[in-house]
């Protein structure tokens, strides 16, 4: 069932509907190199295999996961044959991320010469996969996973099509039945007709598809959840930032996902004990807690009983005030030790563990804050002499900070008139 024609793509209508840039090259015969990057069974294959037709080339196609250097000489060694004999070669390339820069490289020169049209496949960002010199000469083309709309039309095609498709045993299906096989074949076509072709093989000609039918076709859905890949980092961000705007319903979304698609529990755990600090800090000192606790939990019970203590965890932090005050003060705090160089510590806070070390004034009017009134020594320096006092936590006027403030505007404020009088 594999398109023939542009018009038999189902989805990206945002580069092949008519008037499109991309169509309007490929109806002028006119294909060039591009980056096809998009999900599995969205139609990067065929669409490749439509340029070179477009473009009256002869259609050689590689895997990046199989081949190599050798792989690529050989493929240009025969485009270059076909470049004396008048004829264009379009090369593609499949998983071309898997290549290392070497690997990538080799193509350049040939790419930039016009011995060989390059497209390249990807399901991962070719911002980071494909090296900057490679992607500087390819367009780069996004494609999306297919609707649960345009599959129902593959599905359908494929139920009457009687060259291709399975419309000679005169098979019918349950309107029901087409939508779930669409669901759980979540934007890929290729996944939809090979559940199709399975539940067809459990009938006989002239036989019906129901919904019934699929529970022993479809004993699962198969959302699309790539470790470490774009969709990975993508969710995991999702996470962060439903948690940081307090939804926990969309953040419980998130969470369950990840797990659904396969993530390591543990790394969770790891992200949501980093948020507890980074985005609540102070407000909840009680959230960082919580997160090791729920971690703890989850190393003791394992799954799936461990994952209903990340779970509370996810709505615990999502509800909890948030305050990245901490975090920022840690930032400007670094900001200013990269920049400042080795300066030294004030005598009065130095170690004076031996004589000579007293003798030199170590530890010389230091005050004990125990002692002072207050329990604290406003008039205590606490920086370097060359910078002087700085500021660099702030905290928010929310949760626990807002007392924190408080208290700490008034030994600020006491803490600067003391000096300012040394």
């Amino acid at each position: 069932m594999r398109p023939r024609t542009l018009d038999e793509i189902v989805g990206q209508g945002h580069l092949l509907a008519p008037g499109k840039p991309l169509r309007k090259a490929l109806e002028a015969g006119r294909p060039y190199s591009m980056i096809l990057w998009g999900p599995p069974g969205c139609g990067k294959t065929t669409l490749a295999r439509l340029c070179a037709h477009a473009g009256e080339a002869e259609f050689m196609a590689m895997s990046a996961v199989l081949g190599g250097v050798a792989e690529v000489r050989a493929a240009v060694a025969a485009a270059k044959s076909n470049r004396d004999l008048g004829k264009r070669t379009l090369l593609f390339v499949d998983e071309v991320h898997r290549f290392n820069k070497a690997q990538q490289d080799a193509f350049l020169p040939h790419v930039e010469d016009g011995t060989i049209t390059l497209i390249g496949a990807t399901t991962e960002n070719p911002s980071f996969e494909v090296n900057s010199a490679l992607l500087s000469r390819c367009r780069v083309h996004v494609l999306k996973p297919v609707s649960a709309e345009a599959l129902l039309a593959a599905l359908q095609r494929a139920l009457t099509d009687r060259e291709r498709g399975l419309g000679a045993r005169e098979l019918t299906a349950e309107p029901a039945a087409l939508e779930r096989l669409a669901e759980v074949a979540d934007g890929d076509v290729r996944r939809a007709l090979t559940l199709l072709d399975i539940a067809a093989d459990q009938i006989d000609d002239g036989g019906e598809i129901t919904f019934d039918l699929l529970r022993s076709v479809v004993s699962e859905s198969f959302r699309r959840f790539d470790k470490g890949g774009e969709a990975f980092y993508d969710q995991i961000s999702a996470l962060h930032k439903t948690l940081r705007s307090s939804n926990p319903d969309a953040a419980l979304y998130w969470f369950c996902r990840m797990l659904d698609g396969g993530c390591d529990p543990t790394y969770l755990a790891r992200r949501l004990t980093r948020f507890a600090s980074e985005d609540i800090g102070n407000a909840d000192p009680r959230a960082l807690a919580m997160s090791i606790d729920a971690w703890q939990t989850y190393e003791r019970l394992g799954s799936p009983e461990g994952e209903v203590a990340l779970a509370q965890l996810v709505l615990y932090l999502a509800v909890a005030p948030k305050s990245n005050a901490a975090y920022m003060a840690h930032k400007a705090a670094r900001a200013m030790v990269e920049s400042g160089g080795s300066l030294p510590v004030p005598l009065e806070l130095r170690n004076a563990p031996t004589k000579l070390m007293k003798g030199l004034g170590y530890g010389k009017g230091y005050q004990y804050d125990h002692e002072a009134d207050q329990g604290i020594a406003f008039d205590q320096r606490g920086f370097p002499e060359e910078i002087g006092e700085q500021v660099f936590y702030q905290p928010v006027e929310r949760g626990l900070e807002i007392k924190i403030r408080e208290k700490l505007d008034w030994i600020r404020q006491r803490r600067r008139e003391a000096l300012a009088k040394r």
